[in-house]
């Protein structure tokens, strides 16, 4: 049995855990093990997090049998709503806990276009995206400073109908 609840400030320590070791198995070989720890370091710094979620950004933990094996987060971004960060622990993959998390985020957009932010190496994430709807608005490069870029694809669902794939690629 799976639950999704709201976390709190209590829960950065086990986000920023969790995201530690999605991170570490998921991106090497897509971006450099010193960008992962920077990036990391970055973005889930426990002030960070604690910030993040006084500042309105939601997060929200999936727990199966009381343990946390994946967490999401977004928040309004103008007239839409931004999926911030989706991660589930790497041995619960493909379990459909994603799809749950991501459901969530959906209906608590309402009918706003849902947008996140991907790598483009990121091919696995950016299929299971396609796969539930998502298509790619446009191509962004971000300096985020320590020499490193986030060379990143937004893309979104809209609330109602699809939005356009700018890729030229399905």
């Amino acid at each position: 049995m799976i639950q999704i609840v709201p976390a709190g400030l209590g829960d950065v320590h086990e986000i920023a855990r969790l995201a530690g070791v999605v991170w570490h198995a998921h991106y090497p070989g897509i971006i450099s093990r010193e960008q992962i720890d920077y990036m990391l370091a970055k973005m889930y710094d426990l002030d960070v997090l604690r910030r993040e979620m006084s500042e309105g950004i939601t997060y929200i933990r999936l727990l199966e049998k009381g343990e946390m094996i994946a967490f999401a987060s977004y928040g309004p971004d103008g007239a839409e709503m931004k999926l911030h960060k989706l991660y589930v622990h790497p041995q619960q993959q493909r379990h459909g806990f994603g799809r749950a998390l991501l459901d969530y985020v959906e209906r608590a957009s309402r009918e706003r276009t849902l947008i996140l932010t991907v790598n483009k190496r990121n091919h696995q994430a950016i299929a299971a995206y396609r796969k539930h709807g998502f298509a790619i608005r446009e191509s962004i490069v971000i300096d985020i400073g320590g020499g490193f870029v986030m060379d990143d694809y937004v893309m979104a669902k809209a609330g109602s109908g699809s939005p356009t794939d700018k890729s030229g690629s399905r």
